[in-house]
């Protein structure tokens, strides 16, 4: 069986094209599985004589007598050996095959070895239909010609096959007992990492049949990245198989066999599966980039050292920017031919821009507020993608400098003046609801599909909704949190009995850092780690090590859309709340928002600088972004400064009630303001400008004076409290002291009393007189 496997194919003198006569031999020396060559007359006649005589009976092209192998024993006999090493017993199946080879033999006047692809790919098929349109065939004729072209190593378009059965097939070239040790060794693997036995096993012998066959080789050390990555982009159509690709190359990089696992979400030019990646142009589209732009766009995507998700996003934005460059200035608008007016011009296209223009046809029913004027930070980031688009190929000498980009791509002012902080929170009677359901998360709160195929355990599950909600982390910061990331508080500091600390890995702005969480967190974390399935170390992307991630199962941490698709959804409902409010739908990062919020609102708040540090940010700039005062606690911090209070200041009022009820008042003063040193009876006391530095006028009546000491031992007297209103004088008078009392005074010499004199000529009048009067 191994040497029919291994058969080698006819020497140049043995193959080629089967004419009828001599005098039509062709010559192709030089290649294999050539043309007959003329030395070898008597062998091509009666081969082809053979071929002719069979023509004539259709019916009898599957029955090779001993006569015909004689005749074309060169040709028969491989055939005969694959059907023999695949144990092909079905004599209709075996009488079907010989009879499409020897149709086609005499329909191409050639030997099997030198048959073109197209016509491999048209005798095999999409499908068993297709297939019996060559001839009348039965279910299994298919598959064993698939069998016999794939021993004798002919061109087999696997990605073209459609459906055909791999694993039979796999069984019959290489050996159940072969196949079923290669299969054992991945399941050995991926159990003990987490999978389901059962479901795992029989997606992955689907899988690995297919990968076995492509390689041509029942060894799993023969299979190698670049084989996984293009059987991945052959199969960008077929769901099922590209699931189990990624899921064998993790178990293959779990067992060291190749260097690394592919990545569900790096990009791939062949096989398209980045969610930023730019589509084709197409027919349909309304226009397509120039050549130059679109080359030049993408030698920038394969050099710049932004990060993923930044550099995609600025290629979208930069293929948007090429169509309208082609469609207004035709093949001018390589990007080396671009001047400042072309820059300006530009500048205004994105300021007028609405979703959907300029975008390829088919990334329009992935898209929403189609028709709408772009929001201002969408205008900010076009214009940076674009600044550094040029700025990037001008500095590395790709195009000539004739612009600057800086200048001829800043940012206006009135765009910028309209971004500002503003954090999404979420009220807190929802984020209220959602910890509630995140405490008392259960596994029926889970979508149904995912409980039964039990693609993620309750506890992790679980785990990761209790840090979402108190840890306040970023989406990727959880995925690539490590084992172990949780421990207790030193118990020297006041208060660690309720806390642990949260090992944070590096992040987009910081380095690694630890922040102190509630100690719930750090339970539900050793919770899942109890249960967690030993896992292989996997890569950090971002610092390049290799490292246990706390999330993992099956060899993989979650996926990047599970926390905003499944795990929020599944929380609101639970809660009872929408999953979305006014200013969108409830994401990963809105929590990240909400929590620093409550903490900057806290009756003992974090401090900016506090927040800072414990969302991890670089500049304090950043955390104004996450954090806003809420009205309470503004409400609560304006009544404590006491703005109005502050410039109103309590008086004492006596009032003569005696005088009042007996008529006394009509021409007698009833009505006294304590100044503390007298009293004062102007009625308008209020808006007397020497009220703070009384100038001792008529109105005034001194404490010493025995009149008003009379007044105050009256029993019906009543005694109230009146706010009086300061300018700004005097309420500088009272906070600075004597320097402002004193700057007052000079302002209200030349002032006239109630009484009428000023204070300069009381002053006078009361130096005149043998009496000295104190000043105020």
């Amino acid at each position: 069986a191994d040497a029919a496997v291994r058969h080698k194919p006819p020497t140049a003198d043995a193959a080629g094209p089967l004419r009828e006569h001599p005098e039509m031999l062709r010559s192709s020396a030089g290649n294999q599985g050539g043309p007959f060559l003329a030395s070898n007359p008597g062998s091509i006649l009666a081969s082809a004589e053979a071929l002719v005589r069979r023509s004539r009976f259709p019916l009898r092209f599957g029955h090779w007598t001993p006569l015909f192998h004689q005749e074309l024993g060169r040709l028969t006999a491989p055939i005969v050996d694959a059907l023999d090493s695949l144990q092909i017993d079905n004599d209709r199946a075996r009488s079907r095959v010989q009879a499409l080879v020897t149709r086609t033999l005499h329909q191409e006047q050639s030997t099997y070895w030198a048959w073109s692809d197209e016509t491999w790919r048209r005798l095999i098929g999409r499908s068993r239909r297709s297939f019996n349109a060559n001839a009348p065939t039965d279910r299994a004729s298919r598959a064993a010609f698939l069998g016999v072209a794939f021993l004798l190593k002919r061109p087999i378009p696997f990605e073209a096959l459609g459906k055909y059965g791999r694993v039979a097939l796999a069984h019959r070239v290489f050996g159940r007992a072969r196949v079923e040790h290669a299969l054992g060794r991945i399941m050995r693997a991926v159990v003990d990492w987490g999978y389901a036995a059962q479901p795992s096993r029989k997606a992955l012998n689907f899988t690995l049949c297919e990968v076995l066959l492509v390689v041509q080789s029942p060894q799993l050390e023969d299979i190698t990245l670049d084989d996984l990555r293009h059987l991945r982009a052959a199969a960008a159509r077929h769901t099922r198989l590209r699931g189990g690709i990624l899921r064998l190359s993790r178990a293959l990089a779990g067992l060291g066999l190749i260097p690394t696992s592919l990545n569900a979400w790096a990009y791939d030019a062949s096989a398209r599966v980045t969610p930023h990646t730019i589509i084709a142009d197409r027919p349909k589209d309304a226009v397509a980039m120039v050549p130059a732009w679109r080359a030049l766009a993408a030698r920038w995507r394969a050099t710049t050292t932004l990060s993923r998700k930044t550099r995609e996003a600025y290629y979208s934005q930069i293929g948007q920017v090429g169509r309208w460059a082609t469609a207004t200035y035709g093949e001018a608008a390589d990007p080396a031919c671009w001047t400042r007016d072309m820059a300006a011009a530009c500048v205004a296209m994105i300021l007028n821009k609405r979703c959907g223009e300029w975008t390829p046809a088919a990334t329009l029913g992935r898209m929403g507020h189609l028709g709408r004027p772009l929001q201002p930070r969408t205008q900010l980031h076009f214009l940076n993608a674009m600044c550094c688009f040029f700025r990037d190929c001008q500095e590395w000498e790709w195009i000539s400098r004739r612009l600057d980009a800086a200048r001829a791509f800043a940012q206006p002012r009135s765009l910028r003046a309209r971004v500002g902080p503003h954090p999404r929170i979420l009220s807190d009677d929802v984020w209220a609801k959602l910890l509630w359901a995140g405490l008392n998360l259960e596994e029926g709160d889970l979508p149904a599909a995912w409980i039964t195929r039990g693609f993620y355990p309750i506890t992790m599950v679980r785990a990761m909704a209790i840090v979402w909600l108190f840890a306040g982390l970023r989406q990727d910061e959880i995925r690539r949190l490590r084992v172990g990331c949780t421990r207790v508080g030193p118990a020297s500091t006041p208060g660690a009995e309720g806390v642990c600390l949260l090992d944070v890995p590096v992040n987009k702005t910081t380095t690694a850092f630890t922040k102190p969480v509630d100690r719930i967190v750090g339970e539900a974390v050793k919770a899942w780690e109890l249960e967690r399935p030993t896992q292989p170390v996997a890569l950090d992307e971002k610092t390049g090590q290799l490292v246990h991630f706390l999330f993992s199962v099956r060899c993989a941490c979650f996926s990047p859309s599970y926390v905003n698709r499944t795990l929020i959804p599944s929380l609101c409902r639970k809660a009872g709340v929408p999953p979305s409010d006014t200013r969108g739908r409830i994401t990963s990062h809105r929590a990240r928002s909400t929590i620093a919020t409550q903490l900057f609102n806290a009756k003992q708040p974090l401090s900016l600088f506090e927040l800072q540090a414990w969302l991890g940010h670089s500049t304090p700039h950043s955390t104004q972004h996450y954090a806003r005062v809420m009205p309470t606690k503004l409400s609560r911090a304006y009544t404590d400064a006491q703005y109005f209070q502050r410039n109103l200041r309590t008086i004492e009022v006596l009032i003569d009630q005696e005088a009042v009820r007996s008529g006394a008042a009509s021409g007698e003063p009833w009505r006294f303001y304590d100044l503390g040193h007298g009293y004062c009876t102007y009625d308008f006391f209020d808006q007397c400008p020497h009220r703070m530095a009384c100038a001792k006028c008529a109105f005034y009546r001194p404490k010493e004076a025995a009149k008003p000491l009379f007044i105050e031992g009256k029993t019906g007297l009543l005694r109230l409290k009146q706010e009086i209103p300061l300018t700004e004088a005097e309420v500088a008078a009272v906070d600075d002291g004597v320097v402002a009392f004193d700057k007052l005074l000079t302002q209200l010499v030349d002032l006239p009393t109630p009484a009428g004199p000023t204070p300069r000529q009381i002053e006078r009048d009361a130096a005149s007189q043998p009496t000295p009067v104190r000043r105020a």
